[in-house]
């Protein structure tokens, strides 16, 4: 349209109605209203359609629907997209074409979740990259607005890396994919993990492409456990082994790594499909013992820290890396077996003597009893026989009691050695273990390091006395203390023993004697070299049966004998005296 059309006049405009104040020609103006209604669109209410939003602020949105009004959107709808501007298409709910006050009510929220259902559906099945607004924390994950329907974020699938920090993530918007839905409970599941995946794969696989044994490689420490450290390689992880992150001891891996610390790592081993990845930081160190002093010798004393204790003994570090073990039976002299953690614990501080030495196979053993003089050195001086001491008993046996006079320094005490008179069936009848005993040295073996000792030799040996009482033939009160299968053992007087077989134990109206019955017993035997006395009560009365019977027949014997004499008169007798007496006497007279 040309200039001079523009200003040209209405050939047919009606200048009398418009002095008279009516502008619209011949059309009224109902018929102009109803013409620019007819150019608007029809709405109505609770319809979901689209508008353009045609200005914004902090906390609204201006949306125009081609209506006669704009409406108004509040922007916390729109906080699960923050690159909205003017001029984007947007849906929204008709609230309320006109409110009290003419005002148009728009829902982009009911617009959304009135339509999510089948948008969050065919996003799953167009596998679709989808937007969403992480609302808030949840057991076990977070809650993600998705078109307006709430949906599970797992924690395990926001990121490839483990999450320490949830809440970093809240207020957040993310792209998503959705990848399960329970159309029965109308739950929806998103993962962020699941779009970078893809990328790390095709990483991943060209890192492996490229692994080889030896190589060294820059990671980043992903995971800390108390067996070792995950290493993310660059998509790729890595474990290593708690073993390999220092040439010393470590109790945690904490002690030498942290999280997200850059590393080289050099690679040690993976498997066929090179799925598990053994990698190492203590490789790319020189090896302690390649720096330990070279002229150290065995016989040179150390100075270190014991790092590990076990039964058979300790490990000792004298350098960091460089450990030595004390073994238990090099912690002291004394011979008994006993258990390293007696002697050391972790952390002492101490000093040691070395005993072997292979720098090749990078061993090395300690001793600590070497720090003091071997007690066995000058034995017949400090013990010589004879000499008395007080020992500590340590251990029993059926044959006797192990003492200890000083460390390093054992005996034994046969029991046959520890009492002159006591018949003792096992040591524990006499001593007890810790407790002090006085022993006399019988005998010394420096060889095998071991005493013979004597308890019952501090004293003279009563025997000696006892021959002297317990005569074959005399008789004593004793009681039966204890019954054996064999005979009865029977207290003496002087606290001496002796022993009847059950025969000589037959009462004189032919019972057996018991336990605790007071008796007299004859001595029957008395041995002095084995210390046995035999005893019977039986033969008391046995041997008076046999005396009576003995007289009797003596009797028997000079009756007969009197029987056999012949016999002579009396008179004739005293006659044949007196004749005599007469006879000498008249011979007396006569003479004179």
């Amino acid at each position: 349209m040309t200039e001079e059309l523009k200003n040209s006049p209405i050939e047919d405009f009606d200048w009398e109605a418009y002095e008279k104040g009516e502008t619209q020609g011949e059309k009224s103006r109902e018929e102009l209203t109803k013409t620019y209604d007819e150019s608007l669109n029809t709405v109505k209410d609770k319809e979901v359609i689209e508008g353009t939003i045609i200005a914004l602020n902090k906390r609204e949105a201006v949306v125009n629907i081609g209506y006669k009004s704009d409406g108004i959107i509040p922007m916390s709808e729109f906080r699960y997209n923050p690159d909205i501007k003017v001029g984007d298409t947007v849906e929204v709910f008709i609230e309320n074409q006109e409110d009290a006050k003419g005002q148009l009510i728009l829902s982009h929220r009911k617009a959304r979740a009135s339509r999510s259902w089948e948008r969050v559906n065919q996003a799953l099945e167009n596998d679709e990259i989808i937007k969403g607004y992480i609302k808030c924390r949840t057991k076990g994950g977070m809650i993600v607005d998705v078109f307006g329907i709430e949906a599970f974020l797992p924690g395990s699938q926001i990121d490839v890396k483990p999450i320490r920090d949830y809440d970093i993530f809240v207020g957040k918007t993310m792209e998503f994919k959705v990848v399960k839905i329970n159309q029965e409970y109308k739950n929806v599941v998103v993962s962020h993990k699941a779009l970078i995946e893809a990328e790390l794969e095709q990483q991943k696989r060209e890192i492996i492409a490229k692994l080889e044994k030896g190589q060294v490689l820059e990671g980043t420490v992903k995971n800390i456990t108390s067996y070792g450290v995950f290493i993310d390689l660059g998509g790729v992880d890595g474990l290593s082994h708690i073993t390999d992150l220092s040439w010393g001891r470590v109790s945690h891996p904490e002690e030498v790594v942290e999280l997200d610390q850059k590393l080289n790592v050099v690679i040690l081993d993976f498997d066929d499909e090179k799925k598990r990845i053994a990698l190492g930081l203590k490789q790319l160190q020189p090896h302690p013992w390649d720096a330990l002093d070279p002229n150290l010798k065995v016989g040179d004393k150390v100075k270190g820290r014991v790092v590990v204790m076990a039964d058979y003994g300790a490990f000792v570090e004298i350098a960091p890396g460089v450990e030595g073990l004390i073994h238990v039976s090099e912690m002291s002299w004394s011979q008994h077996l006993r258990s390293a953690q007696d002697f050391l614990k972790v952390g002492d501080e101490i000093e040691a003597v070395i005993l072997t030495l292979d720098r090749e196979e990078r061993k090395m053993s300690l001793g600590l009893k070497q720090l003091k003089k071997d007690p066995w050195e000058d034995i017949e001086i400090k013990y010589p026989v004879g000499s008395q001491h007080t020992a500590r008993v340590r251990n029993f046996t059926n044959f006797g009691v192990f003492v200890e006079i000083e460390e390093g320094v054992d005996g034994l005490i046969h029991i046959s050695d520890l009492s002159w008179t006591k018949k003792i069936k096992h040591p524990s009848e006499f001593t007890q273990i810790g407790a002090d005993i006085q022993v006399v040295v019988l005998e010394i073996d420096k060889d095998k390091r071991r005493l013979s000792l004597g308890h019952k030799q501090l004293e003279e040996n009563p025997w000696d006395v006892f021959e002297t009482i317990f005569t074959n033939g005399s008789i004593h009160e004793g009681t039966i203390i204890e019954m054996l299968d064999k005979g009865a053992v029977v207290a003496l007087p002087y606290g001496v023993e002796g022993f009847a077989t059950p025969k000589h134990l037959v009462k004189e109206d032919g019972t057996q004697a018991k336990v605790d019955e007071k008796l007299p017993f004859k001595v029957i035997e008395f041995n002095k070299d084995s210390k046995r006395i035999i005893l019977s009560h039986s033969r008391i009365f046995e041997d008076e049966a046999r005396a009576e019977k003995a007289e009797a027949r003596k009797a028997k014997r000079q009756d007969r004998r009197k029987e056999e004499t012949p016999m002579i008169s009396t008179p004739i007798e005293k006659t044949t005296l007196g004749d005599i007496e007469a006879l000498a006497a008249l011979k007396e007279k006569l003479s004179k």
